[in-house]
């Protein structure tokens, strides 16, 4: 595990030599100003998991929503002429390494996808060419560097102030790096907690204001007026510190919310309600809510956020969460894993996604079906390619 490398592991050099291999002609380019230098993202890693997940629940929500969702979807294992019920592929993916099963390494791998735009899978060796273990590092403690031609030749890894680097120039990759589209990025992807951060930022905001709402009496405190004798207007300083101070200790905070209020001669209470801008502020985090939810591709009332009439019922909105966030990104991701794990055995095999065993997509696949198999004018093969089968039955 690499892990191992910060009891007994140094750091090694830096590569030079240049790959002989075959490049973009517009690699250089990309790469002219960055060669051989860490790039990071405009926005940390770290920095988003704190304040979008840790910190706020719409966006806690929102990740592991679609990260479990991505991470339950049943997988199946095919090449073009059959479907297999057992591969080595398989059993790597169904129990990636001691300590994680396949669930919780996909969900994982999805969380730190959706967190930074990013995720790092490790190959660690073993008794096969398949990689006997699999782990998911960190994409904060994870930097690139890119050669003389703008791709990656290696990943740094860097806990505690030490470095271990991944060489990515041999023929076996040991790292396999999934990343979302980023227009101004050569070499990182674009989370949507990037793209949802003003949201964020605002959603939090609302949240502090309506706790320190909560620690003033839950209301606007309204004001006390002093009118003191022969049109004395303002109190003594041990008047004013002490008044205040019973204030603090007896009328402030939810506990002491509604709990009346003995004044002596001169002073008058005046309640104040909610202004329209007070009242504004509720609406602004739903709106903030909405936001996010829409940066993520969930529909708002999965996430229990009000006013939202956008899908007749739930049931539709679900259908969608899945055919437009969820299969997407499971395939994304199921695609490049597939083909970096066919780096290691030479066998082109795929992972996909089984559309016949989600529930939401069932009446959806029965039409499907019902469609494709009443068509007379496509052969066997064809019909089975358009359900995602394989092209040649098993009996063939």
């Amino acid at each position: 595990m690499v892990f191992n490398f910060l009891r007994r592991g140094e750091v090694s050099p830096t590569p030079s030599a240049v790959m002989e291999t075959k490049a973009s002609a517009t690699g250089r380019v990309a790469a002219w100003g960055s060669s051989g230098r860490v790039k990071w993202s405009p926005r940390d890693a770290a920095s988003l998991t704190r304040t979008g997940f840790l910190a706020n629940p719409v966006g806690f929500r929102a990740v592991k929503l679609v990260a479990e969702a991505a991470a339950a979807l049943p997988l199946v294992c095919q090449d073009a002429e059959r479907r297999f019920d057992s591969h080595p592929v398989l059993g790597v993916i169904n129990r990636p390494n001691g300590a994680q099963g396949r669930a919780e390494f996909l969900e994982a791998v999805y969380g730190h996808f959706l967190l930074s735009g990013n995720a790092y899978l490790e190959a660690v060796p073993g008794a096969s060419a398949l990689p006997g273990e699999l782990h998911v590092l960190r994409s904060d403690r994870m930097s690139l560097v890119p050669g003389p031609d703008g791709w990656p030749v290696a990943y740094d890894y860097t806990v505690g102030g030490r470095t271990h680097r991944f060489d990515m120039r041999g023929a076996v990759k040991p790292i396999c790096h999934l990343k979302a589209f980023h227009p101004q990025d050569d070499h990182y992807g674009l989370s949507p907690m990037q793209a949802a951060a003003v949201a964020v930022d605002v959603h939090n905001a609302a949240s502090f204001w309506s706790k320190a709402l909560l620690d003033n009496a839950a209301r606007p405190s309204g004001a006390i007026v002093y009118k003191g004798v022969d049109g004395q207007g303002s109190l003594s300083n041990d008047q004013y510190d002490r008044l205040v101070g019973e204030i603090e200790a007896n009328h402030q905070g939810a506990r002491n919310a509604g709990r009346p209020m003995l004044l002596e001669g001169g002073l008058d209470w005046k309640p104040m309600g909610f202004s329209p801008s007070d009242m504004e502020f509720q609406k602004t985090k739903e709106a903030a809510a909405r936001e996010i939810s829409v940066a993520f591709g969930i529909p708002p009332m999965l996430l229990g956020i009000p006013g939202d009439a956008t899908y007749a019922n739930y049931q539709e909105a679900n259908r969608a969460f899945y055919r437009l966030t969820v299969l997407p990104l499971a395939a994304k991701v199921m695609a490049d894993v597939s083909h970096w794990l066919a780096g290691f055995s030479g066998e082109e095999v795929e992972l996909r996604v089984d559309l016949d065993q989600i529930p939401a997509l069932a009446a959806e696949r029965d039409q499907q079906w019902a469609r494709v198999g009443a068509a007379d004018f496509l052969t066997v093969a064809e019909k089975r390619r358009l359900l995602g089968l394989p092209a040649v039955s098993d009996e063939a």
